[in-house]
């Protein structure tokens, strides 16, 4: 049972993952990420997930010296994330995008890197970079994105080490369960972006029952959902109160009834990109 807001999943090599974190998705540059990175360590979260494409890690970084500055915590209680482009899926060009990325966040090392997407005969070189990296110290923990079954089955064919974690789209209208068992029975922790749609659930009435029955919010609900199907989950907010009260889900629990309605929701439809065809 996850019942607190620092509670961690233990990946496939021993280190520790927050279950819940904060995403910074299109949040642009500038004070209110600062901030929103801020408050977010202030209220207890200790997962933060970035990448190179969003264009943000300098003031994610800033916003992580910051709190751990102001509120005494340790750089090593933190748990920070980012990813490589399609455009550095090279070998070198990985290991390069890696140095930018620790540069522009200000750290010496990350948690947990990832390849944002599986480019078609692009990601296997990509994955010996990241596999470099680890062997030499340099990160936590390495991993994957948007990666479906077969990708994942192509990538470990030849990978030196399996990855941690799978971070793809994941909510109510894209439950992926085939990709939930594959990723259980290899014990590649499988973590949501994208948890809330969007924003495009908040209006459903099945959700919006279920809420009302727990005196939560729609998101709630749903975050609370995924966190008891075993998915890590990043939702992004930039709004104080917002970070504050989508952390608020560890003081009750979904029956497996409102599970279930949830699960039936499923429509197999997204809001980001098909990964078999998103290369660029």
């Amino acid at each position: 049972m996850t019942n607190h807001l620092q509670a961690a999943t233990t990946l496939n090599n021993g280190v520790n993952m927050p279950w819940f974190g904060l995403g910074v998705f299109k949040v642009e540059e500038g004070s209110e990420l600062v901030q929103a990175v801020k408050s977010a360590i202030k209220h207890g979260y200790r997962s933060i997930d970035t990448a190179a494409i969003y264009g943000n890690e300098t003031g994610v970084g800033q916003g992580i010296r910051e709190a751990l500055a102001e509120n005494g915590i340790a750089r090593e209680d933190l748990f920070v994330t980012s990813k490589v482009w399609n455009a550095d899926l090279g070998y070198e060009s990985t290991l390069a995008a890696y140095e930018a990325s620790l540069n522009k966040l200000g750290l010496e090392y990350l948690d947990l890197y990832l390849i944002h997407w599986p480019v078609r005969g692009k990601y296997k070189e990509a994955w010996r970079a990241l596999e470099t990296l680890y062997k030499e110290g340099r990160v936590k923990a390495i991993g994957v994105s948007n990666f479906q079954v077969h990708h994942l089955e192509d990538l470990m064919k030849d990978a030196q080490i399996k990855p941690v974690v799978n971070q793809v789209e994941f909510h109510p209208l894209l439950s992926q369960l085939e990709l939930r068992r594959f990723t259980k029975e290899q014990g590649i922790q499988l973590e949501a972006w994208s948890p809330l749609m969007q924003g495009q659930l908040l209006d459903n009435p099945v959700l919006q029952e279920i809420a009302n029955h727990h005196g939560k919010s729609v998101a709630q609900i749903i975050l609370r959902w995924d966190l008891q199907h075993g998915v890590v989950t990043i939702p992004k907010s930039t709004k104080e109160h917002r970070i504050i009260e989508n952390a608020a889900i560890f003081d009750f629990e979904l029956n497996q009834a409102e599970v279930a309605r949830i699960d039936d929701l499923n429509k197999d439809q997204r809001v980001g990109p098909d990964p078999d065809n998103f290369d660029f």
